[in-house]
């Protein structure tokens, strides 16, 4: 489910709190990020870019990009195997399911992943990022 951030004053005051200047460029593609994408890569931000916002170029995609992650704001995630980095607007702790029929990538909540280690007390786990990879089933209320 996407955040609920349509409005400019509630996406430029998040980029204010995180200490962002929040530009026209940087409200329009974390609005983007926040309402409409589901981890999109550079690339489909600039063609969203293209449609919505005239003139926006793919370095500017970028350094925007790069400031929403060093702000906590967005996640990058790289997906084993594949060449193109996708961005997550959802910053809570949580995994990922790769559809490999649609290349969607799904949010799952960490409380429904359980993950254990008995690893040796030299290796310091800073962070887990599980990625599954499988086919989801289709439901009557997906389409």
């Amino acid at each position: 489910m996407k955040q609920n951030g349509s409005d400019n004053k509630l996406i430029s005051g998040r980029l204010e709190t995180a200490g962002v200047i929040p530009t026209a460029q940087r409200i329009a593609i974390y609005r983007y990020l926040l309402c409409e994408a589901n981890h999109p890569t550079a690339e489909e931000i600039k063609t969203w870019a293209d449609k919505n916002f005239p003139k926006l170029s793919l370095a500017t995609v970028y350094n925007t990009l790069n400031v929403l992650i060093e702000a906590n704001l967005l996640k990058e995630v790289k997906v084993p195997h594949e060449a193109k980095i996708l961005y997550d607007s959802n910053i809570s702790y949580h995994h990922h399911f790769l559809d490999e029929d649609s290349g969607e990538l799904v949010d799952i909540p960490s409380e429904l992943v359980e993950v254990t280690s008995t690893l040796a007390k030299e290796f310091q786990v800073h962070d887990i990022q599980v990625l599954m990879r499988g086919k989801r089933q289709k439901t009557r209320t997906q389409h």
